[in-house]
């Protein structure tokens, strides 16, 4: 006797599929040509199996019962597609790299949780005498299958699909079925099966049945040849059938739906249907002009959209349709905040649509083949696609990393580069696993091969390089010679067409193609979109753009992956840890372009701005337009101008431009009257689409530009006047009193902790503060390991480093206004360095002007977070007003989107950013002036409209362009708290930042913190602020 009895199915790497029917092109028959032209699935011959299932969850197969010994009809209730675990069974893991289990390959533990499926259907009786298939698009991670309690077969790699012939096994049509499923948490294959994303489980794509007659075609290709100039063009099409040969109809329609060409050839041989002239139109990301392919083998009829392009290496670059392309990319994972894998059509043709609308042009499938109807909105939409296998195995990374001697002495790169060249032996580089390799090569380009979207193959993503990669690519550019073959791991690519990396700086990138110009080069993955971030996007940009053998990249990545659950009543996005699965990576899922329900982050913005294809510069005094574009004009926008000014913006006008070609650069004249001002002021243009596209409305904005006809940096804060009256000054217990009794403004300034108390008449302005300070919440992006929380925490930079004041004077001015020069240090404790100042305020009847010069002391930190002011303001102040960047969040290396103007707005209105996980949010950058004010009765907390319209605007000015934020969290909580939900708001009180510098963003949770330019080093500095109230009595 033994347990397991026999080896299983899951835990025996020499078995992938039993009984599964050969890989295929995804495709749908139809009844006829009508119903094959409207692409709708619930009109061919297929029977979705979708919907309630009956369920058992158990902690092991050997614990799941024998079918004939249950009755599934008294089991749960469960939606399908779905995963188990977002359904009340079980619950959510998240590891980035490691492996949940113990690592023993090719076995996986007995204690592997198993879902039970079962359900009854119908096939109706025009399918009497056809052979019935079903197919699973998708199971997490391995299944068995039974029809009528008979065992059918077995097939695991989650994201591939699996068919079986069914035929033999089902009752008379008309007659019930059963149809049981054993799914397996984990199997062999989940080895190579570790990517960045939830561990789910469980039927997560759809599941139908297929009738097709006795002879019919099971398989197509459908490949698009263009010829050298471009000028013609050959639709080659090859059939596979099972049963009897015979004629096969083909029938291509033009873009508008005419035939364009129709003829007839033997199911053995092949179709060409040539293409020439105006006929023939290329499909681009720019341009997806799609024509529709109809073949009918008896009776009945396949649809395939089909895009003429060409894709193909010249020299070092690769190029399609004739030009080298740029990819502006993003990285996709499905996910949805609810259903886990299982995304429904909707959501995902909404991710899409935005990524449009983002300027977007390229998608990176990460890291598995996606639900194939994907595939269908990147042909219509256009999106270039790497298309990618099912593949990684960075778990063995730790494995390797454990062995690793003197890791101490090494940098991250070389302990990896080091790992890597070990770890490869587990499977990459191990015999055993090459039928498994080729299988998930075979799964995807079979699957996916009719798609004009795709452009590359990808053999996975972090599983390092060995021999089996190598037989990947052999067996992928035999089977599809028309596309170029991707892989990062490869790191000198001699299985991939081109170079690619992960995370690299720009610099890193140059020195790349300076020493390696024998290949093009992308970065598959490249600026981290983990909360406040990413930083640095423009410089990335300009580098590619700069560099002919860069051809772009992609962004990690699109959404945030957090599933929403809730503490009590309150509802809030789960990351790893927060179901009590160990181990984990905490919130490191949290790392998108969108949030969790998919709306877009400041990030997104961003990167529309970095990567607009139209950018204006001044140039000699004219301006230089360039076309960013690979294939296009400029005709299809329509390009206005106007002027912003403080006051507000001038009505647009139009402008015309001339034609300029994809790529190129024209320099135009400024429209008449616009010239040079004294005054803050910018010449701005906007490019926006004259008609709709499928993606997007007409008038929708593509690109824009702000240009400074003015010195940006000079600055002159207003002349204040003397009080109506001397101000008096009482010291009483370390407590400076200053009043007025002709003027409603009093003060008291706290000798000892060097807070300002500031009333009036309708109440207090200033609680506390202006406290000079260096440290800011962190960021996820501060945290990581390319952050500089390392050093910060080394020198202890963090919210105990508070200003401490060393002594005070005081005296009255003769033009009746008083001033205070406090010499403060603002230093953490235990250690002995500081950033020294003198404060000096002078102060009159209704403002404050501070004087603040300091440099820093000691052995001291190169980079400090910020240095600026904290102002802590009645809770009542939730609303500003500001002339500035806006209306969005910005950050010194996160500010292209952010345009000038005036803008006003308030804390539950967007002054506050909400991040998932807490952090350092709300920035504007490059103020020239912020009126902070009780916001309106409907959008605070503030008691009354009358209360708050009593209360004076406090206006913020400097003498150089500045930083502020408005916030109801102290930073303290802002670090504290792991989750929205846990904040708690300040008692009262506003926290108000009126900041002379702020350190970068950057990418630093996986890649390089911020670029040289970009950080705030610590150093000298010197900045005037200039507080003063709007209530009708200012000066």
């Amino acid at each position: 006797m033994s347990c397991p009895r026999t080896q299983p199915d899951w835990n025996n790497l020499s078995v992938l599929h039993r009984n599964t029917l050969p890989s295929r092109a995804h495709f749908y028959t139809y009844g006829s040509e009508d119903k094959a032209l409207t692409f709708d699935r619930e009109k061919s011959e297929y029977i979705s199996l979708n919907g309630t299932w009956k369920f058992r969850h158990d902690s092991s197969p050997l614990e799941a019962p024998e079918w004939n010994t249950v009755n599934p009809l008294t089991w749960d209730d469960i939606k399908v597609p779905g995963m188990w675990q977002v359904q009340g069974y079980s619950h959510p893991t998240y590891t980035n790299v490691n492996y949940p289990f113990h690592v023993n390959p090719p076995n996986v533990p007995l204690l592997n949780e198993t879902g039970s499926y079962w359900r009854q259907f119908v096939t109706p009786a025009s399918w009497e005498g056809q052979q019935v298939r079903i197919r699973f698009e998708g199971v997490d991670s391995a299944f068995h299958l039974w029809v009528n309690g008979e065992e059918v077969g077995y097939s695991q790699g989650s994201r591939n699909p699996s068919e079986f012939d069914i035929t033999s096994l089902l009752q008379p049509t008309g007659s019930v079925n059963t149809l049981a499923v054993r799914v397996y948490e984990f199997c062999d294959g989940s080895y190579i099966e570790r990517q960045d994303q939830w561990l789910l489980s469980g039927i997560f794509r759809d599941v139908g049945l297929l009738g097709f007659p006795q002879s019919t075609i099971v398989d197509f290709d459908a490949v698009p040849i263009l010829s050298e100039d471009l000028s013609s063009a050959e639709l080659v099409t090859k059939v596979k059938v099972q049963g009897e040969a015979g004629s096969v109809d083909v029938k291509l329609l033009r873009p508008d739906g005419s035939v364009l060409e129709q003829s007839s050839f033997s199911s053995s041989e092949s179709s060409k249907i040539k293409v020439t002239g105006d006929d023939l139109q290329l499909w681009s990301a720019e341009n997806p002009v799609l024509y529709t392919l109809l073949v009918t083998f008896n009776g009945r009829t396949i649809p395939q959209r089909v895009g003429f392009r060409r894709v193909e290496r010249k020299g070092p670059n690769f190029y399609v349709n004739g030009r080298p392309i740029m990819l502006y990319g993003m990285n996709r994972h499905e996910h949805h905040h609810l259903y886990g894998r299982a995304v429904p059509y909707e959501s995902m043709r909404a991710d899409l649509l935005l990524m449009k609308k983002y300027n977007i042009n390229a998608l990176r499938c990460s890291h598995q083949p996606n639900d194939p109807r994907l595939y269908e909105v990147c042909d219509e939409l256009g999106l270039y696609v790497i298309a990618e296998a099912d593949l990684e195995t960075h778990g063995f990374d730790p494995v390797e990393r454990s062995n690793i001697p003197d890791q101490h002495l090494m940098t991250e790169y070389e302990v990896q580069e080091a790992s890597y060249k070990i770890a490869t032996k587990w499977t990459s580089d191990n015999p055993e696993w090459k039928d498994a390799y080729l299988d998930r090569a075979e799964q995807l380009v079979q699957r996916f091969k009719n798609y004009s979207c795709i452009i590359f193959w990808s053999l996975g993503n972090e599983a390092f390089y060995g021999q089996n990669h190598a037989s990947m690519y052999k067996w992928i550019k035999e089977a599809d010679p028309t596309r170029l073959v991707h892989y990062e791991g490869d790191r000198d690519a001699v299985s991939a067409d081109m170079y690619s990396t992960m995370y690299w700086s720009p610099e890193a990138l140059k020195k790349h193609v300076a020493e390696k110009p024998d290949k093009a080069m992308i970065q598959c993955e490249y600026a981290h979109a983990m909360g406040n971030g990413p930083g640095g996007l423009k410089e990335y940009i300009d580098t590619y753009r700069s560099e002919p053998l860069l051809q772009g990249g992609f962004i990690w990545e699109w959404c945030n992956h957090g599933i929403l659950t809730r503490e009590g009543n309150q509802p809030y996005y789960a990351y790893g840890g927060d179901f009590g699965d160990k181990p984990n990576d905490a919130d490191f899922i949290l790392d998108g372009m969108v949030y969790s329900d998919h709306t877009p982050t400041p990030g997104l913005i961003e990167y529309k701005k970095a990567i607009e294809p139209v950018t204006v510069a001044f140039k000699d005094g004219r301006v230089e337009v360039t076309n960013h574009y690979d294939f296009s004009t400029l005709d299809h926008l329509s390009v206005s101008w106007h002027i912003v000014k403080e006051a507000g913006n001038t009505e647009p006008v139009a402008w015309e431009l001339p034609e300029i070609k994809p790529g190129e650069s024209k320099t135009v004249d400024l429209p008449q009257g616009v010239a040079p001002s004294s005054e803050a002021s910018w010449f701005a243009v906007n490019f926006s689409l004259k008609k709709a596209t499928s993606w997007a409305p007409q008038g929708h904005e593509i690109a824009w530009a702000q240009i400074p006809l003015f010195d940006e940096n000079s600055l002159v804060l207003p002349q204040i006047s003397a009080p109506p009256s001397k101000l008096s000054i009482t010291e009483i217990q370390g407590k400076l009193h200053i009043y007025s009794d002709s003027f409603a403004s009093n003060f008291t300034y706290d000798l000892v902790r060097g807070d300002l108390a500031w009333s009036t008449d309708a109440g207090k302005v200033f609680h506390s503060g202006p406290q000079l300070g260096i440290y800011r919440a962190l960021t996820q992006n501060d945290i990581g390991a390319g952050g500089p929380l390392a050093e910060w925490q080394r020198f202890r930079v963090d919210s105990l480093c508070r200003m401490l004041v060393q002594s005070s004077t005081w005296k009255s001015n003769n033009d009746g206004s008083v001033s205070i020069t406090t010499k403060v240090r603002v230093a953490p404790v235990v250690l002995e360095w500081a950033m020294v100042a003198d404060l000096t305020y002078t102060i009159t009847g209704s403002s404050v002007q501070l004087h603040v010069k300091g440099d820093f002391s000691g052995t001291f930190p190169t980079v400090v977070p910020r240095i600026g002011l904290t102002i802590r303001l009645p809770r009542s102040y939730e609303g500003a007003t500001w002339f500035g960047r806006g209306p969005g969040e910005s950050y010194r290396d996160k500010k292209a989107a952010a345009r000038f103007g005036t803008f006003t707005s308030s804390i539950d209105t967007g002054l506050e950013t909400p991040y998932e996980w807490p952090q350092e949010n709300g920035n504007r950058t490059d103020t020239r002036w912020v009126r902070v004010h009780a916001a309106s009765a409907d959008q605070s907390y503030a008691a009354s409209a009358k209360a708050q319209a009593a209360l004076p605007e406090i206006e913020t000015r400097m003498d150089s362009p500045f930083n502020f934020s408005l916030s109801r969290y102290s930073t303290e909580e802002l670090d504290r708290a792991k989750h929205p939900h846990e904040l708690n708001a300040l008692e009262n009180e506003t926290e108000f930042t009126v900041d002379f510098a702020h350190h970068g963003i950057g990418t630093g949770s996986c890649g390089p913190g911020a670029f040289e330019g970009n950080r705030l080093e610590a150093g000298p500095f010197e900045f005037t602020t200039l507080f003063r109230l709007l209530d009708g009595k200012s000066e």
